[in-house]
């Protein structure tokens, strides 16, 4: 791992980053603490805004009324959070519109999968490709255990799309449109933890490229449906608040995260918020566990604990 030493003892992240790496989860440690109890946190609450934001909306409207949730309440916060550092800015409208293909992707791959089957092939999918990411972009190369967190906690969300021995059936494009979500996934993280860096502030970054992302997706739903696309949007606004307040904050957690340790090990243990979308579901909502949603969730825990060894 390259990096320069300040007059105070703190390791710089390389070159590439240009900005302080502040956390321990560099080279032989485990993810430290503070990092680690925030990263939950923001897990539970992406599975939170996910339970809330079950509107009686088709897909692409749910997820164009979660985007303008985002952006107006980013909006709001941009007097309070400053400017990214000048050289952030490409990274910013990178980062937006890499979102932004995430959602339409999602939503063509619902057009032909199921969620459950879908949603964790993609979400699963992706942090194997971040680590490898890491290591390219940030040289952050994981110690064995790292590795291990990483492959069991993709390895669980990908075992929720096994449940009831489906996948096999899964179509061709739904097939395709899943992996090809989990690129952007991939990608957008990737893009995330650069910018955040470089911006000197996740803040700022985060609150900026909500906005950005707001605006893509608005401008996409009026060139594909006209303005008639806001009318299911405005009436569920008071779903939309809560729903888009827990996923802003839940991002935000993960931007700072992203300053902080290595990217790869914030990416997987966000990635347990589909074990909290397993124990909301099962504990509030009554769903039925079944053999593979157990088997899924305990290795999506053991996951979690390989990352504190």
């Amino acid at each position: 791992m390259t990096g320069s030493v300040t007059a105070e003892g703190g390791r710089h992240a390389p070159i590439l980053s240009r900005e302080p790496f502040c956390g321990k989860a560099r080279g032989g440690e485990p993810l430290d603490l503070v990092v680690f109890a925030a990263v939950l946190a923001a897990a539970l609450m992406h599975a939170g805004w996910n339970a809330v934001v079950r509107v009686g909306l088709d897909r692409f409207s749910s997820i164009l009324l979660l985007s303008m949730t985002q952006s107006g309440l980013a909006l709001l916060l941009l007097p309070f959070a400053g400017l990214p550092a000048p050289a952030a800015w490409p990274w910013v409208a990178g980062a937006s519109l890499l979102h932004t293909g995430y959602k339409l992707f999602l939503i063509r791959a619902y057009q032909h999968g199921d969620l459950t089957q879908i949603y964790p092939l993609a979400r699963g999918a992706a942090p194997p490709i971040v680590a490898l990411g890491g290591i390219a972009l940030f040289g952050e190369h994981l110690k064995p255990t790292g590795w291990l967190a990483v492959a069991l906690i993709a390895g669980g969300v990908a075992l929720m799309a096994f449940r009831g021995g489906k996948v096999g059936r899964l179509p061709g494009k739904a097939l395709a449109y899943a992996l090809i979500t989990a690129g952007f996934v991939a990608s957008y993280t990737l893009a995330d933890g650069q910018g955040a860096r470089i911006a000197k502030s996740a803040t700022a970054f985060a609150m900026w490229m909500f906005v950005g992302d707001g605006l893509t997706m608005l401008a996409y739903a009026f060139a594909t449906r006209g303005r008639r696309a806001l009318v299911p949007v405005l009436a569920e606004w008071r779903t939309g608040l809560p729903a888009g307040t827990l996923s802003l904050g839940s991002y935000w957690i993960a931007l700072w995260a992203f300053t902080r340790a290595p990217v790869a090990l914030v990416a997987a243990l966000r990635e347990t918020s589909v074990l909290f979308a397993l124990l909301i579901g099962v504990v509030l909502l009554k769903e039925p566990a079944g053999r593979w949603r157990v088997a899924a969730g305990l290795c999506i825990g053991a996951g979690v604990i390989a990352m504190r060894l």
